[in-house]
Order: structure tokens, then C-alpha cells, then sequence
């Protein structure tokens, strides 16, 4: 397996090649509005214990707060799966639900078995996670197709450990003809890594973009509904999770093709 180090060289040498392509526009991403963006789901299926991440892991950070696309806005889900832990470093923010979720990706690309880094592009694309190249070209596309509209409204708490929240999610667009789609509500956390001291990164101190913390459903859309969904929910938040860092994002997810039809992402008050 390469170096990781080398591999971070090529991942970003690919990422600033793919971005000195962009059309000029991109340059002034940051001038541009979130709610003029179009939410894009980046998923990374990682670990601490493979060699070949930390380059990943590096490239969906970036992604992120670079925010390279024109009219997109990349929100980033890093799930650590778990089948890595046997090989002499137990991956802190490894579960084996994101290596089931994974599981459900391999079989939808009709692949032979999971493996790391993998990115996917709102359930639609899949490519070694390393490759900015790629991930730029998919994001692109699928920045150009119709969304379902998305919306999270932070409503306080006074807990420490829950976060109050409206999510709304408007009817499908007429162009998407899905069939029946799932709500799903994750936390992510930034500013997370490791001083690994076993497996095949003993030694190097790895960091990580935002670190899927929790994932659950919390609705569903019948294909025939064409209603919004309007639910108000109480996220609960660990106390060892630093709340300055947390993330809420929920996205809509057509339950057979795995297509990601529509997302939003809002921060976790202080």
C-alpha cells in the first residue's frame, strides 16, 4: 500500500489541478449566499487504521471549507467503519452501522466488496475518496439536478444535551419521479483526530473533516405524497461532543436507488 504521505501529495496536487479548471465564477463562492447553493451530500467511508485515508480525509476538509464548486455547497459526512479495528488500531469514532450503510452502497454499485477510502457524491457516484479530480467532476454534475428543498430552524434548548429543531422538506420536485425516500438526521463533529500508535499509521498524528457522530431516520415520503414533511425534533448531544463544533444535517434519501434528493446543514448553537 502507498505511502500516506505520498498519497497526500497526489490527493492535493489532483485538487488544486481540478480547481485551477473551474470556471472563474467559482472564485467568488464565498460572495454567494448559502441559500443560493445547492446542498450536495460528500460521504467518506474511512479509518484511522488504513494507510490510504488520511489523504481522503484531508480532501473532503478541504472541500468543505474551500467550498470549490460554483453553485454548490458541499456538505461533508466522514463515516468511520469498523472492519480496519482488527489490525492492531481500534478506530476511536468507528461503528459498525456506518460499515452496514457502506455495506448498502456496495451493493447498489453492484460491487464485490466494501473498501477505504470510498467517496460518494449524494448516493449517486462512488470513487476512491483520495481522488479530487473526481469528486470535483461529480459534484459539478450533480450541482445541475433538481433538488428537493431542505430546511433546518434551530429553535434553542435549555439542555446542554439536546438541541431543539424545526426540519422541513418540501414535495419532490416533478422531474425527480422517486419512489419512496427516507428523512435522515445526522451530527457531525470537526476538529477530531488521532495520535495513532498502532497499524499501518503507528506513529503519524491524523486529523478529520466532519466525523459523522449520529445518524438516524426520522420520517419518511411515500412517492405519492407530494405534501411537505414538517417534523420538530430534540437532537441529543453527548457531552464529550464540543458543541462549537457540532453539526446538524438532514437529508432525503430515496430508499431503493440510495440517490440523495435533497439536504441541508445548520450549526450547532453555543
Amino acid at each position: 500500500m502507498k505511502n500516506a504521505l505520498s498519497l497526500l501529495a497526489l490527493g492535493t496536487v489532483l485538487f488544486m489541478t481540478a480547481r485551477a479548471t473551474e470556471p472563474r465564477s467559482s472564485a467568488k463562492q464565498a460572495g454567494v449566499a448559502k441559500s443560493d447553493r445547492i446542498p450536495i451530500v460528500v460521504e467518506l467511508f474511512t479509518s484511522e487504521g488504513c494507510s490510504s485515508c488520511p489523504p481522503a480525509d484531508a480532501l473532503l476538509s478541504q472541500l468543505e471549507t474551500q467550498q470549490p464548486v460554483a453553485g454548490a455547497e458541499i456538505i461533508g459526512l466522514e463515516e468511520h467503519v469498523d472492519y480496519w479495528n482488527h489490525d492492531g488500531w481500534v478506530d476511536p469514532y468507528s461503528d459498525p452501522e456506518w460499515t452496514l450503510r457502506q455495506q448498502e452502497y456496495v451493493d447498489r454499485f453492484k460491487g464485490n466488496s466494501p473498501y477505504t477510502p470510498q467517496m460518494i457524491v449524494d448516493g449517486q457516484s462512488q470513487f476512491v475518496g483520495n481522488n479530487g479530480r473526481q469528486a470535483l467532476q461529480a459534484i459539478r454534475e450533480d450541482a445541475q439536478r433538481a433538488k428537493t428543498r431542505v430546511s433546518i430552524s434551530l429553535e434553542g434548548s435549555t439542555r446542554k444535551d439536546a438541541e431543539r429543531v424545526e426540519i422541513l422538506v418540501g414535495p419532490p420536485t416533478a422531474s425527480e419521479g422517486h419512489g419512496p425516500a427516507d428523512v435522515w438526521l445526522a451530527v457531525t463533529e470537526r476538529g477530531l483526530g488521532s495520535a495513532v500508535s498502532a497499524g499501518e499509521n503507528a506513529g503519524k498524528e491524523v486529523r478529520h473533516a466532519a466525523v459523522v457522530r449520529s445518524l438516524h431516520k426520522i420520517g419518511s415520503l411515500s412517492a405519492k405524497n407530494s405534501s411537505a414533511f414538517d417534523v420538530h425534533e430534540e437532537v441529543k448531544l453527548k457531552s464529550s461532543w464540543k458543541r462549537e463544533n457540532l453539526r446538524i444535517v438532514v437529508f432525503v434519501q430515496e430508499r431503493k436507488s440510495l440517490h440523495i434528493l435533497g439536504a441541508a446543514d445548520a450549526r450547532v448553537s453555543g
